[in-house]
């Protein structure tokens, strides 16, 4: 391919936009769907999640994460990304800059957030996606600095930024309460609890898996936990821009809110002795709480949840990958749901 020319051409143009689209027993599904019900009316209705359009939205596969366990070693003044230190405390979500060629089309092709800066490298080879992306950026107004590969570089914090930069509002928090709500399509909440990821790449590649899977909601606890670095926005793909968030202060709690939301909570733990699969999940809003990569579920989150349950292991290894465990998880509540929409239809 031609050398990409450093005044930013018009390309092929944008994509057209496509809409997306120990344990309590647990109650009957009837039961669950109306205690949530209720919990709604007791609130003043059920109201509509409100979010940005999902137009534009590529549906790549799930991310990798991680194996190795959690260290100490934090991103120190002008590093990279690494695992975040014990104890820091957050203000916000973060995601306000987004580097990766994917992550950063999504964020102008779903126009939830103002984009003040976008940065490409100069020279780079001609490619569709750049196309859309300088399509997507003039539909919304964006100017494109064509800057040299040092400097490209000099303001990335990932390793591969794919010669692509850009500089956003921060995602905006979502009350716990908003996501207990049905959706504007009339889906149940189907929450992801993350308690305590610490990994940027682990987090990034739950989000994309949740995203993908139809999650309608991801709940991240305040402080001791990854949130929205580049290295996360860059690694979930995307999907940061289409999942409304909440950050609380503290998982134990916000389960109990849940629970009195009507809000299924299940815990997932590799030795529990029910497997996620016996559990009906299709028909009632569920909330399924992950733990971190090296402990798992705490043991009062574990307390706090309506039951607890495991993927079944048919291999030596005794453990799965936090990122795997979660992609597995919501794709089964997700198999679980169109066919009960199927059966209702």
């Amino acid at each position: 391919m031609s050398p990409r020319p450093s005044t930013g051409g018009r390309g092929k143009g944008s994509r057209a936009p496509a809409p997306k689209g120990g344990s309590r027993s647990a109650p009957r599904p009837g039961e669950a769907k109306t205690a949530w019900m209720k919990a709604q009316d007791a609130k003043g209705g059920r109201g509509a999640r409100s979010g940005g359009s999902r137009a534009g939205v590529s549906r790549g596969g799930a991310g990798a994460g991680r194996q190795d366990p959690v260290n100490d070693r934090g991103r120190g003044p002008g590093g990279r990304d690494g695992p975040v230190r014990r104890g820091p405390k957050h203000e916000g979500l973060g995601g306000d800059q987004v580097e990766g060629r994917q992550a950063v089309r999504e964020l102008l092709a779903a126009g939830r957030r103002p984009v003040t800066t976008l940065l490409m490298a100069e020279g780079m080879d001609a490619a569709e996606i750049l196309d859309d992306i300088e399509a997507l950026a003039a539909r919304r107004r964006v100017k494109v600095e064509v800057v040299s590969r040092k400097r490209l570089d000099a303001a990335a914090r990932t390793e591969g930024a794919q010669g692509v930069v850009a500089l956003a509002k921060p995602i905006e928090e979502t009350p716990l309460d908003d996501l207990c709500q049905a959706t504007v399509r009339g889906r149940l909440p189907f929450l992801l609890v993350i308690d305590g990821i610490t990994d940027p790449h682990n987090l990034g590649a739950v989000l994309r898996s949740a995203e993908c899977a139809g999650v309608t909601g991801i709940v991240l606890p305040r402080h001791r936990a990854a949130h929205l670095s580049p290295t996360v926005a860059k690694v979930a793909a995307g999907a940061i821009e289409y999942l409304p968030m909440a950050l609380v202060g503290g998982i134990p709690t916000a389960l109990v809110r849940l629970a009195e939301l009507g809000v299924w909570s299940v815990g997932l733990v590799g030795e529990a002795p029910t497997s996620l699969y016996d559990l009906d999940l299709g028909d009632r809003p569920v909330a399924l709480v992950l733990g971190s990569e090296g402990n798992g579920l705490a043991a009062l989150t574990r307390k706090r949840c309506d039951v607890v349950a495991g993927i079944p292991q048919h291999g030596a290894l005794s453990s799965l990958n936090a990122a795997t465990a979660g992609a597995i998880a919501t794709f089964d509540v997700a198999r679980q749901r169109a066919t009960f929409d199927g059966a209702q239809a």
